[in-house]
C-alpha cells in the first residue's frame, strides 16, 4: 500500500453530484472515473499494489467508506479509491482488497495525507505486509487479506530484487554502498512519470530503511531492530 496523491476530479463527476437526483448507480461516466483514479494510482491498486488497467474488467471503483454505510459520500471524489478486481468470484478465502472488504471500515486511508499510511506499514522478508498498529494490522488480514499466500510472494520478488542489487552494488564498489546511490535506486523505484512497477512500495520502504539506517548509526544508535538489507 503506498500514499496516493488525489488529482483533480472529472468534470462530469462535478456536475452530477450538483444534479437534483445525482447518485452514484445513475452516475453515467465512469469511464472517465476510472481514467483518473488509474491514473493518479500510476497503474496500481489502492491496497495490494498489484496492476490495474482503467477498464470495468481489469479493476473497481472503491468506495474507502462504503456507500452502505456511508451514502452522503458515495460521490465524494476523495472517497473514491481504484482497486484490482480481487479474486472476485473465488472462494472468499482467496478474495482480497475490496473485494473482501465488502462494507466495512478500515482506519487508515492512502489517499488522506493526514493519515501517512505509508509510515504505518511495514514488510517483512517472506514478503508480509504489517502494521505497529494492532487495529490497522489486524485488517490488513482480516479485511483486506493482504497477507495471501500470492500476493505475499509477489512482495517477496520485489525484496529479492533489491537485495539482490544491494549485494551486487557492494561487490562492484568492494564496500559500503553510497547514500547518492540508495537515493538513486529508490527514485528509479519511485520516480518518472506513468505507470509504476506492480508492489513498488516494498522497494521504496526497503531503500528508506537502508537510507535511515545510515543516519541512525552516525548519530551513534545501532539501527540493529530493522530488517532492511
Amino acid at each position: 500500500m503506498r500514499a496516493i496523491a488525489k488529482g483533480v476530479e472529472p468534470a462530469s463527476l462535478t456536475a452530477h453530484r450538483r444534479t437534483r437526483h445525482g447518485g452514484y448507480d445513475n452516475y453515467a461516466d465512469k469511464a472517465e472515473l476510472r481514467r483518473a483514479l488509474v491514473g493518479e494510482q500510476r497503474g496500481l491498486c489502492c491496497y495490494c499494489m498489484g496492476r490495474i488497467r482503467d477498464d470495468a474488467i481489469g479493476m473497481k471503483i472503491e468506495h474507502w467508506r462504503s456507500r452502505r454505510r456511508h451514502p452522503n459520500r458515495e460521490l465524494d471524489y476523495r472517497n473514491l479509491l481504484a482497486a484490482c478486481s480481487g479474486g472476485e468470484g473465488h472462494r472468499a478465502r482467496d478474495q482480497h482488497c475490496d473485494t473482501k472488504k465488502g462494507d466495512r471500515d478500515l482506519r487508515w486511508n492512502p489517499a488522506d495525507p493526514a493519515h501517512r499510511v505509508e509510515t504505518r506499514l511495514r514488510y517483512e522478508l517472506d514478503g508480509a505486509i504489517r502494521s505497529d498498529d494492532a487495529e490497522f494490522d489486524d485488517q490488513l488480514d482480516r479485511v483486506l487479506n493482504l497477507n495471501l499466500s500470492v500476493l505475499k510472494n509477489n512482495r517477496k520478488v520485489v525484496w529479492d530484487l533489491v537485495l539482490g542489487w544491494w549485494r551486487r552494488e557492494r561487490r562492484r564498489v568492494q564496500g559500503p554502498v553510497s547514500r547518492k546511490r540508495i537515493e538513486r535506486e529508490r527514485d528509479r523505484w519511485s520516480g518518472g512519470s506513468g505507470d509504476l512497477a506492480p508492489y513498488c512500495q516494498v522497494a521504496i520502504w526497503l531503500l528508506t530503511q537502508r537510507l535511515e539506517r545510515r543516519v541512525r548509526s552516525r548519530g551513534g544508535a545501532s539501527g540493529s531492530g530493522t530488517s532492511a538489507p
